[in-house]
């Protein structure tokens, strides 16, 4: 009978370590994106970046990352649009954004779900990288 509040007491360890592992990845993302979102001229945003943080919320992200990331990919197209090398950057990460928002909302399917959430995994951190490649462009040029 210990052994069973023994390996309950485990399993809450790990539970409770992984949810906490998630916070911290989650709130780094979060902290990365409203950066981004703040380089970018308060007329081309299309979010405000503080509402970046909503992603903290449980399940409400599998929504939520449906504005945050192609929102970021829009704003960032809608900036570099006043500018004569517009085509150089492309659709600004959006089509990874989407597919990203996909990703996470489909992992929480049992089977596949491992598998998404893989693949969510590595296309956020090519986003990340393409999102902060750009803020330093927008940053750059910035007067």
């Amino acid at each position: 009978m210990g052994n069973d509040a023994q390996d309950m007491a485990w399993l809450l360890l790990v539970w409770g370590g992984s949810f906490v592992f998630w916070l911290v990845i989650q709130a780094l993302v979060c902290w990365l994106l409203m950066n981004c979102f703040t380089a970018i001229p308060s007329e081309h945003r299309k979010m405000e970046p503080g509402r970046v943080w909503l992603l903290m919320i449980p399940l409400f992200n599998l929504v939520w990352n449906f504005f945050v990331y192609p929102g970021l990919a829009d704003s960032y197209r809608a900036t570099f649009d006043k500018r004569p090398d517009s085509n150089v950057v492309g659709d600004c990460g959006r089509t990874l954004g989407i597919a990203l928002s996909v990703c996470s909302a489909v992992s929480v399917i049992p089977c596949i779900g491992m598998f998404t959430g893989l693949a969510a995994l590595v296309i956020l951190i090519i986003y990340l990288v393409k999102a902060h490649d750009l803020r330093r462009r927008v940053l750059d040029s910035a007067p």
